[in-house]
């Protein structure tokens, strides 16, 4: 039996929630959001989006369909990635700003991709691991280290073409 790949949404401020659904409508893919219980995360679920299996929109015989789940975590560091990560499986995508989570992702066979459209890669995981934690370390002595450029149209954009790629696939 194939494995029934699903979108899960790191929802701790993903500026790209709206756009991630809209990508798995199209696609039929089932989505979970995870996200810390201070947030009200069915605001951006539609109205007439299916919340359930049974109620799929797009099903076919080899492919569950579009419905959507939201699942509350308590608010603590991680409390998120751990409930990604527990679900997970082999052929699922993530969509997470967590370098950490990601090297989760992919260590379970799955797919992460970063609110700007980086596909994250088992190639340079290893190298994005280490620069987080050298930039740590420096801010930790007290130093200072570049913060993110603003999001732009550009990373919104580059993260649908990326995100529409990954769930063909």
């Amino acid at each position: 039996m194939a494995c029934i790949r699903t979108l899960y949404i790191d929802a701790d401020a993903c500026p790209v929630l709206r756009e991630a659904l809209t990508c798995a409508r199209r696609a039929h893919v089932p989505v979970v959001i995870v996200g810390n219980t201070t947030q009200n995360l069915a605001r951006h679920i539609g109205r007439d989006d299916p919340r359930d299996a049974e109620h799929a929109r797009g099903r076919t015989a080899d492919r569950p369909g579009f419905w959507v789940d939201i699942v509350d975590v308590s608010i603590g560091a991680d409390s998120a990635d751990f409930a990604i990560v527990e679900r997970l499986q082999p052929d699922d995508v993530v969509v997470t700003q967590d370098i950490g989570l990601a090297s989760m992702v992919l260590g379970r066979g799955a797919a992460a991709i970063g609110v700007r459209g980086r596909v994250y890669s088992r190639a340079t995981i290893d190298m994005d691991l280490f620069i987080r934690h050298e930039e740590k370390k420096v801010r930790r002595a007290g130093g200072r280290t570049r913060g993110p450029t603003a999001f732009t149209d550009e990373d919104r954009e580059r993260f649908v073409r990326n995100l529409s790629q990954l769930l063909a696939s």
